[in-house]
């Protein structure tokens, strides 16, 4: 299970990703701090003109006033520069740090992706497909906006307070001391909202997960939705998901956004006590006007950065939500592998010696040996459910054995690179799975470098000719999603012509329960024929014919392998696969027949 990352972990999981582009994220941060740096000249500058006005006013002594515009026009000069740094500043900052930040997602993105293809595949089976799509979708989309809106902000709130406290300190101590009064009731306030609105962040992004989860089911099975007609309890499904994260998300904005109104409180009453003792300080002479007008103008570009406290620490807290979701999915154990043998280039024989397995701490398999020589057929039968799939799982080293071996070539598989293992091995299975794209592109899937020859040749072994020759772009025809402008045996035929190109020299063939038209039934058996010749073959089987012919069967009961032998000797036994024979495979027979 994923562990809970502290704040200070998820950060330095982060700068991990940031460190290839921290140039440009740090020519970025620069900007923010030149677009404040002039963010606190400004009010300096507005004061000098409002002064100087004063000054000549006064000068005046009831006479003609003469307003000095050289000194003005060189202040509305620099304030006009001032602005046009600030803006410019703002522009390269925006530019720099988005192209770091979304190369750092792009990265982090491609790690995901990464970790998906190293995990064992027991982790998919106690996980849904939409909580993965949700770390690779929403949560790197949480963590990227809150970089990319709030780290600018960050940064600029923590220079820009400092310095507006400092410029208020020169100003006038008297009101500076007005405003600092105020700060720790709203320190107190906006980290008691933090603290309490924390779990339901966390609560949100889980909430979210399990609606994406709920939706690629819901799509996943629609077509049984339908058949069923569960419409209303996919609905209901669905509404509870949503009900869900609508309510969290009420919860986590709302409580968060209250920052903002309380600090805002504080700041109108510390405006009106300064403004009653600056008017005072002008009229008494101790001030100029223009030094007021600045310190009220910095007490409003205060506000600016404290109330957006409450924004800041919502994106904060859905961004810490989400980075830990993410690292803490990095940080899951991947496959382990002791690469100690060379690749095997030909099979003389395989052996599963005493092997143990358990499924979630449910034990399935107690002593497992079975010996399979070179080139032979392996039926594996038994009922629905009886761990058939599981056996070749352990082959392909899906999961880890908990005692035992699986040899090949008297070589521990366990010694061997999973690469290694998996390209000695083709699958063929009873649920194709193909992708969206051309079917040449779902063949060429099989090995790198296919020459047109080859792709040919293959397609006329699995019997696939006829198939494209009713298409009207052939190989270039464009599957749909889950390939359903093909029937399932021609998804069949397609897979068999794929593992044919992919030549491998172990075979795991989950032969096809669904019934077919006769005419593809037979170019099914055919290229089935034509794709286990010179193999080791394993074949979770449904036909009789593949295990009358069959060098081994090994029937399969309750996870565990209960018998093993030839037709004739297990017959002879009358035990489980004679059963199954009884009531199954002789009914099978008269239909082959």
């Amino acid at each position: 299970m994923p562990k809970n990352l502290t704040f200070s972990q998820c950060l330095k999981h982060l700068y991990r990703f940031i460190r290839p582009n921290q140039k440009k994220l740090w020519a970025g941060l620069l900007m923010v701090v030149v677009a404040n740096l002039t963010y606190i000249a400004m009010p300096v500058a507005e004061g000098r003109i409002t002064s100087q006005l004063q000054l000549d006013v006064s000068a005046a002594n009831g006479g003609p006033i003469h307003i000095q515009m050289p000194v003005i026009g060189q202040l509305i000069l620099a304030l006009f520069m001032i602005y046009l740094i600030k803006i410019s500043s703002q522009f390269l900052s925006t530019i720099w740090m988005t192209d770091a930040i979304q190369k750092t997602m792009f990265d982090l993105r491609n790690a995901i992706e990464v970790k998906i293809n190293h995990l064992p595949v027991s982790y998919f089976d106690t996980h849904k497909t939409g909580d993965l799509l949700s770390r690779i979708t929403n949560d790197v989309e949480t963590v990227s906006n809150a970089l990319q809106q709030t780290l600018a902000r960050i940064i600029g709130t923590i220079l820009s307070t400092t310095l507006i406290l400092i410029m208020m300190f020169t100003i006038s101590r008297p009101m500076f001391w007005m405003v600092v009064a105020g700060m720790p009731l709203i320190v107190l306030i906006s980290v008691g909202i933090v603290r309490k609105t924390q779990p339901i962040f966390d609560a949100q992004q889980e909430a979210l997960a399990k609606l994406n989860g709920t939706v690629n089911e819901m799509y996943g099975g629609l077509g049984e939705i339908m058949i069923y007609n569960q419409q209303d309890y996919a609905k209901n499904a669905f509404n509870e998901a949503n009900e869900r994260l609508f309510k969290t998300s009420f919860k986590a904005q709302a409580f968060s956004g209250q920052i903002g109104p309380w600090t805002t409180v504080i700041i109108y009453v510390e405006i009106a006590c300064c403004c009653l003792y600056g008017l005072l300080q002008v009229v008494s002479g101790a001030m100029l006007l223009g030094s007021v007008q600045a310190f009220i103008r910095y007490i409003w570009n205060l506000n600016d950065p404290i109330s957006q406290l409450s924004q800041l620490s919502s994106a904060v807290q859905s961004a810490f939500s989400g980075m830990n979701r993410l690292f803490s999915f990095l940080d899951l154990d991947e496959e382990e592998q002791t690469i100690t043998q060379k690749p095997i280039e030909t099979i003389e024989d395989i052996d599963f010696r005493h092997i143990r397995f358990s499924y979630t701490d449910k034990p399935l398999m107690e002593d497992v040996s079975f010996h399979v020589d070179q080139n032979q057929t392996v039926a594996i039968v038994g009922h629905t459910g009886a761990g058939k799939t599981t056996l070749t799982n352990l082959l392909e080293r899906y999961y880890p054995v908990d005692g035992g071996q699986i040899a090949i070539n008297g070589q521990n598989i366990n010694d061997l690179s999973f690469e290694d293992l998996r390209d000695l091995i083709g699958l063929v299975l009873q649920d194709p799975w193909l992708f969206e794209g051309t079917i040449e592109a779902n063949l060429r899937y099989a090995k790198d470098g296919l020459s047109k020859e080859q792709i040919q040749k293959a397609i006329e072994t699995a019997r696939l000719t006829e198939t494209l020759a009713h298409l009207p772009d052939g190989l270039q025809t464009q599957l749909s999603e889950d390939a359903q402008n093909l029937s399932q045996g021609e998804k069949q035929l397609l897979t068999i012509a794929r593992a044919l190109l992919k030549d491998p020299k172990i075979l795991i063939l989950d032969e096809a329960t669904s019934s077919v038209d006769t005419r593809l039934e037979k170019r099914l058996q055919a290229a089935m024929t034509e794709v286990m010749k010179n193999r080791t073959c394993f074949v979770i089987a449904h036909r009789l014919s593949t295990i009358l012919n069959a060098d081994l069967i090994l029937v399969m009961d309750h996870g565990d392998l209960v018998e093993s032998g030839t037709h004739q000797e297990l017959l002879a036994k009358g035990g489980i696969y004679a059963n199954l024979y009884n009531s199954q495979f002789q009914d099978a027979n008269d239909q082959e027949n």
